[in-house]
């Protein structure tokens, strides 16, 4: 289907002492991503949430650095599904310069749990096709 992009600004308080781009700033533009697209399916972490009692957890995290990113770079960034599952979702992400050069890779696995009860909820299969609007398979 679609990927979402956009732009991540880079600040100078995001910089290291050697001068790029601190590895747990990917873990936080990750964040803003899933947000951002939970947000383009046309939902939000809260609704999904009090309306539901689901919410998401993070259950892996694998990130690749190929390039570093410097103060005076553009981050394009890509998000989309690449798998949806009944009580889960993978995520993966692209992290490009201003050059089109991939920086960086990135997937994470999100369960959805219950509220209630902390465990794996099939209630987010409701939300399936909000999710297909984002599925992409490479």
């Amino acid at each position: 289907m679609q990927k979402l992009k956009f732009k991540e600004p880079i600040y100078t308080y995001h910089i290291d002492f050697v001068g790029h781009v601190n590895n747990i700033i990917y873990v936080q533009w990750l964040e803003n991503a899933r947000v951002k697209l939970i947000e383009a399916m046309g939902l939000s972490i809260s609704q999904i949430a009090v309306d539901d009692d689901i919410l998401p957890i993070i259950t892996e995290t694998n990130i690749q650095y190929k390039k570093p990113f410097f103060l005076s770079n553009e981050v394009h960034v890509e998000v989309w599904v690449s798998e949806i599952f009944n009580v889960s979702a993978n995520f993966k992400f692209r992290f490009r310069n201003e050059k089109g050069e991939i920086c960086s890779t990135a997937q994470q696995k999100v369960l959805f749990i219950d509220r209630g009860t902390q465990r794996p909820s099939r209630k987010i299969v409701k939300y399936r096709t909000n999710f297909e609007k984002f599925l992409f398979l490479e």
